[in-house]
């Protein structure tokens, strides 16, 4: 029953999701005013509201929200704790499985590698990797594993960013190649321990090489370039980041991005020593929570098959923040130079191909960047994504706020938690332009 509800997110709920990060606000000339509203004593009561209305008997143990003005450490709202059963309270450094918050992180080190001449965006990922030279794609979407035709075009460095690629992916594909993705190991990502349907997508391949041979061996599921479908695009750019820079994914990460942020518990594998901070992830069943990889017996506490560029992450509500606020930054935290402005800049702008446009239901006029939903009209410079256990961010490029929702539940539609949680952060910020 899990498993079709998450088969589903992508064509559903995946997007509603995503727009969850599209909270565009107001205009540029109110910079000033944001970050004086900064010194106020509470910034986010109506965000407040929502997370004590959620958290208690009958709802969820814990969760932290986070609204960060210009050039200021955000204000976090803490309830909880770490689980029904774990009497830790719930903080900004306690862990929560990001999971496809883990793309925006992966292909922003991509864009470092565009900026820096190593990768063009419009190179051919053959050219990394040429195993993806000569491609074959499905004849009808999700339909026949035989009857194929040779990809008119080569998959770019673009279109595994902005899932334009043509590739599918294990949770959402249906029928044989949905089969055919599992039977080769091509599962990026991980739930729990316990084998139950929906809680076991099955056994990954070990190493990101043979993930990269292996999925090179899979029809796509569309033309590249032609068409937005949620893909395993990111966690194939693991594999080619891995070539280009002679270095493994998650240490190349590590190196270029969370040291410099001053990101000291994100990571793919959590340390048993942090065990302890590590929050229980629930299955949301009929309206009830039923737990599925509690802190102490993570699934997250072993070494991964490899680290899954689309989904793998664990981090903190404070760790994630200051990713969100080096970008708001273009690039710089602390003092230090994390990204160049320009990697920054390109990767939060629409990059998707001509002519491709986001499916319906996106929450309003939206492109797409490095990994992550780009607003448009109204929500122009609003750039985030969202995590499948119901974790949720956003960067507003034109007045450097962020916002983030850390909760773990899966699937994260379950609950009318993010509307309202987008809706109460709305009014906040609202009226802190209203009073300032």
């Amino acid at each position: 029953m899990i498993e079709a509800l998450y088969s589903g997110l992508d064509r559903r709920m995946i997007l509603r999701m995503a727009a969850m990060a599209g909270l565009g606000i107001g205009g540029g000339a109110m910079l000033p005013r944001l970050a004086h509203a900064a010194q106020q004593p509470e910034l986010a009561p109506n965000v407040r509201a929502v997370i004590e209305r959620w958290v208690g008997p009958g709802r969820f143990p814990g969760m932290v929200a986070s609204l960060g003005l210009p050039g200021r450490d955000p204000e976090f709202v803490a309830r909880g704790c770490e689980g029904f059963t774990d009497a830790d309270p719930v903080t900004p450094d306690s862990l929560f499985r990001i999971y496809s918050m883990t793309k925006p992180v992966t292909a922003m080190a991509a864009m470092q590698l565009v900026a820096e001449g190593r990768l063009g965006l419009d190179q051919p990922v053959s050219e990394v990797l040429p195993a993806y030279a000569h491609m074959m794609v499905q004849d009808r979407y999700d339909g026949s594993i035989t009857a194929l035709h040779k990809a008119p075009r080569p998959i770019t460095m673009r279109h595994l960013m902005t899932h334009t690629s043509g590739l599918g992916y294990t949770i959402v594909q249906q029928g044989p190649i949905a089969k055919l993705m599992r039977e080769k190991g091509l599962v990026p990502g991980q739930i729990s321990r316990i084998t139950a349907p929906g809680l076991d997508w099955g056994k990954p391949v070990a190493g990101l090489e043979q993930f990269a041979d292996r999925l090179a061996e899979v029809p796509l599921v569309a033309d590249p370039g032609t068409q937005w479908h949620y893909s395993m695009g990111l966690d194939l750019m693991g594999r080619v980041i891995e070539v280009v820079t002679g270095r493994p994914f998650d240490a190349y990460l590590h190196e270029t991005i969370f040291a410099p942020a001053g990101m000291t518990s994100t990571w793919f594998q959590v340390p048993a020593a942090e065990a302890h901070r590590l929050t229980t992830n629930y299955a949301a069943v009929a309206g009830v929570l039923a737990p599925i990889d509690e802190g102490a017996t993570s699934i997250y506490l072993d070494r991964p098959a490899f680290p899954f560029g689309g989904a793998g992450l664990v981090s903190t509500p404070r760790d994630y923040d200051r990713f969100l606020r080096m970008l708001a930054q273009k690039g710089e935290i602390g003092g230090v130079r994390v990204l160049v402005e320009s990697a920054v800049l390109t990767g939060t702008s629409n990059l998707l191909p001509p002519g491709v446009t986001m499916p319906a239901g996106f929450g309003g006029p939206a492109g797409f960047g490095a990994g992550g939903r780009v607003g448009q009209g109204a929500e122009a410079g609003v750039y985030g994504w969202s995590g499948a256990a119901g974790t949720v961010a956003m960067v507003d490029m034109v007045h450097a706020l962020r916002s983030q929702l850390f909760v773990q539940f899966m699937p994260p539609n379950a609950f009318d938690l993010l509307p309202e949680f987008q809706k109460a952060l709305k009014a906040d910020v609202t009226a802190i332009l209203e009073k300032h």
